[in-house]
């Protein structure tokens, strides 16, 4: 006869392997931002191998490709137009080649916002032209559209992935002053509209909604009073969470609070800009930028979705010159690049010194967030 201490051991471990554990009602997302994807003259330049014909853009991704697939969902501010021919052109008409757009996609990356102030700089055909080579190359997309009717059916983006449902939104300040001629849309910054997008987001009931845009001061290195404005309104209506784009220059990561229209608090990060992820520009703080990456967690018997991590990665723009004098563009993690490493490509001291400068200026700004240490092995087993 069976001891009451054994039914009791028995009992014990049949509910420990018949109850599931709670972790497994728990699912994550990782995703990851990038800044801004810039195509000035010099890049168009290094990444040539045949004019008009090919060019190859892989290189400059191949250190930061193992960051990219480690998330489920890459995203990057694409601020440039794909013609899908001839003439290619940097500032201040950013018309870059295709084969951007594969190099992108080869390195990782799911998700690219199209709604800048570079929008319209190749016309709607233009437009039209890099949202078909992003679909083309299976990108997810939004913030720019072939027609109104294509916009009313897309927008807001909704994405699946890992058994969550995400809501994506994308605004401009404006076009440099190039009108956005029909039948292309171009979302602009216009509070109304937001506010409504918003209010057609949240009716779709999705387990997040993430607002990305192209505001502030160029070079400024703190977000305008009109930035923190819309942000705090966004965060009223219903944004989770929000990432900015266009100064060039990496700026804060701040908690904001807005109120619904029932005077609820809601407060929700916002990283004012990434700063530039690539791109010819070399002056202090615009020859790099940073990736932030965001997990969230949802409990599938509740619904309840949370941002559960938020960290970022310092990332520097190197322009390697070979002998021959030909440059390639190489945007480095840096952590991994502070001290000289034989595993990896040999920075000459002068470059060592500006990633450096750049990694630093950035922890001193962003001290109230944390870093998310990116090691040499991470960087080079995933390359693999």
């Amino acid at each position: 006869m069976m001891t009451t201490r054994l039914l009791f051991l028995l009992a014990f471990l049949w509910l420990r392997n018949a109850l599931p554990a709670q972790d497994e009602y728990l699912r994550q997302l990782r995703l990851i931002f990038t800044g801004d994807i810039m195509g000035h003259e010099s890049q168009i330049r290094a990444a040539e191998v045949e004019k008009d014909k090919l060019y190859d853009y892989s290189p400059c991704f191949e250190y930061v490709a193992p960051l990219l697939k480690r998330a489920d969902l890459a995203i990057g501010n694409l601020e440039l137009t794909l013609p899908g021919k001839p003439p290619y052109t940097g500032y201040p008409m950013f018309k870059s080649p295709e084969d951007l757009a594969l190099a992108l996609r080869y390195s990782g990356f799911d998700l690219l916002l199209t709604s800048n102030n570079h929008s319209n700089d190749a016309g709607p055909a233009g437009v039209i032209s890099t949202l078909d080579i992003l679909d083309n190359y299976g990108f997810y997309h939004t913030g720019t559209f072939r027609s109104a009717t294509e916009r009313q059916v897309f927008y807001p983006l909704i994405v699946y992935k890992n058994d969550f449902k995400i809501a994506w939104l994308n605004y401009t300040y404006g076009t440099n002053g190039i009108p956005t001629k029909a039948p292309v849309v171009v979302n602009e910054i216009n509070e109304q509209l937001i506010a409504a997008d918003l209010q057609m987001a949240r009716q779709m009931e999705p387990d997040f909604i993430i607002v990305v845009m192209h505001w502030g001061d160029e070079y400024q290195l703190n977000e305008n009073a009109r930035q923190r404005e819309i942000a705090t309104k966004m965060a009223g209506w219903g944004a989770d969470l929000i990432i900015g784009a266009h100064p060039h220059v990496v700026q804060p990561i701040k908690q904001v609070t807005g109120y619904t229209a029932d005077s609820t608090a809601r407060t929700v990060w916002t990283a004012f800009s990434l700063g530039n992820f690539v791109s010819g520009q070399r002056k202090p703080h615009t020859d790099g930028g940073m990736m932030l990456e965001a997990v969230l967690q949802k409990d599938i018997r509740t619904g309840f979705t949370a941002l559960q991590e938020l960290a970022w990665i310092p990332t520097w723009v190197w322009i390697e010159t070979a002998a021959n004098g030909k440059k390639t563009y190489r945007v480095l993690p840096i952590a991994p690049f502070e001290q000289p490493d034989p595993t990896l490509p040999k920075l000459s001291e002068t470059d060592r010194a500006l990633l450096k400068r750049h990694g630093t200026a950035l922890r001193k700004h962003l001290a109230n967030v944390p870093e998310r240490a990116v090691t040499a092995a991470e960087i080079q087993n995933q390359q693999k």
